[in-house]
């Protein structure tokens, strides 16, 4: 079997990262003639300064065959140029599968163009829906998902998503005699395209966890365990209005208790933060405790996330690791496509009014936020049942 993976920003490559380990795993029991081999496709869709060949040695993964080279322009300029480039890509170096992961550009873009030749599709995270249509993600998950021939859940709420959407048949819905007497047979023949196996990212963070590094900001500003907040911040109903993320930054500053707080910018939020308070000085005393640090590495960021007293971010990818790992967390979102992390885990979904911001943080200085717990199958095994499947495929 010959498998094409892609991947198109970096955290693409924390959930391809485990499936490689699996697939080489699995390599070593099996005859040649029994062995998957596979291509690592990066389609470029984002330029990361920090995608060194340091990147892939930390994650244990070997550097892409290829790099297509797609990053900018427009949504529509971007999923143009990757379809352009896959589908060179994909007739010069054929494949039964591609399996893409997540929701960026390149998951949607790869997907039509492996399709229209006739290539088999696995779409591992399939089936999570924030219904919110004017997320870019969104789009790109329900078209990958109506695309995909295999997809691999990280949750019951996702594999309801895809039975409503009609991607799975539902046994209790689609009995035998609903077929036409001609067509008798047709129920025993649909395939099984659903499977609940777990959450790759939590592979890659269990796998990775003893191996954390602490970060020079952690001697530099003489952090202290559960005594400080990360923050992270990017997306746009937070970061492109003016007034809007001033008092945001305003409300998660004045309620910390003056505990410091440690900022990874990212740089769509850098674009406007720096203006917001006139000059350095003005920053420094109208927030005093936060502490503005350039993008971390991975196994740096997640040192500081599970030593932190919580985090206020309004990324989905965090929210998965503070709930494996306890940590608070507080998400300043209108929705969220992973809802086991409110009704499971330590996430709160608060919205993005400002005003709700010092509510969550007296709840949380008052020592009354939840336990949580850990989604079932998020064990660091997910990556291993895929693998498994496709192999059976």
């Amino acid at each position: 079997m010959h498998i094409t993976l892609i991947a198109g920003a970096r955290p693409n490559f924390m959930k391809v990262a485990p499936i490689i380990k699996a697939i080489e795993k699995h390599n070593e029991k099996k005859l040649v003639s029994e062995r998957i081999q596979y291509r690592l496709v990066h389609t470029g869709q984002h330029y990361d300064k920090n995608m060194s060949d340091t990147f892939f040695e930390e994650l244990g993964i070997p550097a892409p065959d290829v790099n297509l080279g797609c990053g900018g322009g427009t949504q529509a300029e971007q999923t143009a140029a990757i379809m352009v480039a896959f589908e060179k890509e994909l007739t010069t170096h054929p494949a039964d599968i591609i399996l893409v992961v997540g929701d960026v550009t390149s998951t949607m873009a790869c997907s039509i163009v492996a399709k229209k030749l006739n290539t088999k599709v696995c779409h591992v995270e399939a089936g999570i829906r924030s219904w919110d249509l004017t997320m870019p993600e969104e789009i790109n998950r329900m078209v990958t998902d109506s695309l995909a021939d295999y997809m691999f859940t990280t949750s019951d709420v996702a594999n309801r998503n895809l039975l409503r959407q009609g991607a799975v048949m539902d046994e209790t819905e689609h009995r035998k005699d609903d077929y036409l007497p001609e067509d008798k047979y047709a129920y025993e023949r649909v395939p099984q395209r659903v499977w609940y196996v777990g959450n790759v990212m939590i592979d890659t963070l269990l796998s990775n966890r003893a191996r954390f590094v602490k970060p020079d900001v952690w001697d530099g500003l003489k952090l202290k365990e559960k005594e400080y907040i990360v923050m992270t911040m990017h997306r746009p109903a937070n970061v492109d209005e003016e007034n809007h993320l001033r008092s945001m930054m305003e409300q998660i500053v004045d309620n910390v208790h003056g505990l410091p707080i440690v900022f990874p910018i990212h740089p769509r939020t850098a674009k406007l933060f720096y203006g917001l308070w006139g000059d350095e000085k003005e920053l420094r005393q109208r927030l005093p405790n936060l502490h503005i640090v350039e993008p971390m590495g991975y196994l740096e960021f997640n040192y500081l996330v599970e030593r932190a007293k919580a985090v206020v971010t309004d990324s989905g990818g965090i929210t998965e690791e503070t709930t494996v790992m306890g940590v608070p967390c507080i998400t300043l979102r209108d929705n969220t496509e992973r809802p086991e992390t409110c009704t499971v885990g330590t996430n709160e979904l608060i919205g993005t009014n400002p005003k709700a911001i010092k509510p969550a943080l007296d709840k949380l200085f008052a020592g009354e936020w939840k336990k949580g717990a850990v989604p079932h199958l998020w064990d660091g095994h997910t990556a291993e049942r895929i693998v498994e499947i496709l192999s059976d495929l």
